[in-house]
């Protein structure tokens, strides 16, 4: 315990000296010292330069030894792949992305090639060996049965959706993999990273190519009997079509019926060109939108009251004390459409959550891959009983 507590510290606070972890963990000086000398021969901490500006002989510093584990993070999107390899610390050291189509034949035949071949570009420009990496996270487009580990509601994605995908990339990968859900990894950097920083309890809804939700409570997220909770990109609601045939009928994420159909990617370019703004991405639309007096205002009116309306049955079912809106489509509309939103919402639901704008830095899914990735890496290098 007095290992894992010191450990945790360091990966915290960064380098400390054997003075001030002995403060941080209540220890006695002979016992840090034991501490860490025994973690440094188990390769888990070492030695990094002495601790200036104090009285008396400079303190040697101690963190942790960032070679001791190297972990992958991965999102796949319908367009290809992208992996980051980091050490045990967290920094990123090697970044790459492969084309791969989803719906190509070739490429969902290849998808324990093609990810052990991402992985591997990202390792060697890391410096790093082939089979360097402890655990592997993998965020994707669609849900994952909680009993099975397989994935579910994703049929734009055919070469994921192998029932041994996940022991044949461990096997290529050297270490074990975890497949999750690319909004409830979002979540995972909100909570860390974002605006949920700290939170237990919240929504974060997904306004991008495709649209999702991610229900945490307690800090963990709800899944459902079949690991469905959160696809509101299904949720039928006024104005918008009815998917039938169960999720197996959606070919697309832009095909279907429901909540997808009114603030999707597609929906929103279709929205901006009634309105005489022609844009090539859903971002780009909403961007344009904004510099667009006039039809741009009537654009950013009607996409606030489409999201209002489906999160107002998010709301008055989960009742959260913290909505977070994140994707490329609701951080294009800025403070601009979250206003409206949040004034779309009034008298919609009896609850009156917080609503924010997602504020993590970088890529959210891959930024969330990386912390679960690290969290189960340090579990396992950092039990030391």
């Amino acid at each position: 315990m007095n290992d894992r507590t010191a450990l945790e510290l360091l990966v915290a606070h960064g380098p400390l000296t054997r003075t001030r972890l002995g403060e941080l963990t209540g220890l006695s000086k002979p016992t840090s010292s034991q501490l860490l000398t025994r973690l440094e021969a188990a390769g888990l901490v070492r030695a990094t330069g002495t601790a200036s500006g104090r009285p008396g002989p400079n303190a040697r510093l101690y963190e942790i030894d960032p070679a001791a584990a190297h972990v992958a993070a991965l999102t796949v999107d319908p367009a290809g792949i992208t992996a980051a390899v980091a050490d045990i610390t967290g920094r990123v050291l090697g970044r790459r992305r492969v084309t791969a189509p989803a719906t190509d034949p070739a490429v969902a035949a290849r998808t324990t090639g093609i990810v052990t071949q991402v992985v591997g570009d990202a390792l060697a420009a890391a410096g790093l060996a082939p089979g360097g990496v402890h655990h592997t996270v993998i965020g994707m487009p669609g849900a994952l049965d909680p009993r099975t580990g397989e994935l579910r509601y994703a049929p734009h994605l055919p070469g994921w959706q192998a029932p041994a995908i996940r022991a044949d990339l461990a096997a290529a990968l050297g270490g074990p993999v975890v497949i999750e859900n690319d909004v409830n990894l979002a979540a995972v950097a909100e909570r860390h990273h974002g605006a949920a920083r700290g939170t237990d309890d919240f929504v974060l809804v997904w306004a991008d190519e495709g649209v999702g939700a991610a229900v945490v409570l307690g800090g963990r997220p709800l899944r459902g009997t079949t690991g469905g909770a959160g696809e509101i990109g299904y949720m039928p609601l006024p104005g918008a079509p009815l998917a039938r045939g169960g999720p197996d009928a959606t070919a697309a994420p832009d095909g279907g019926g429901g909540f997808q159909r009114l603030v999707g990617a597609a929906a929103v370019r279709e929205l901006a060109r009634a309105h005489g703004i022609t844009a090539p991405t859903a971002a780009d639309a909403v961007g344009a939108a904004l510099r667009t007096p006039g039809r741009g205002d009537r654009v950013l009116g009607e996409l606030a009251s489409r999201l209002a309306t489906g999160l107002a049955a998010v709301i008055a079912v989960v009742d959260p004390g913290l909505v977070v809106l994140s994707g490329r489509t609701a951080q294009a509309g800025g403070e601009r459409l979250r206003e409206l939103v949040e004034a779309g919402l009034a008298g919609l639901a009896l609850p009156a959550p917080r609503l924010r704008l997602s504020a993590v830095e970088g890529p959210p899914i891959l930024t969330g891959a990386l912390r679960t990735a690290l969290a189960a890496a340090r579990d396992s290098v950092f039990d030391t009983a």
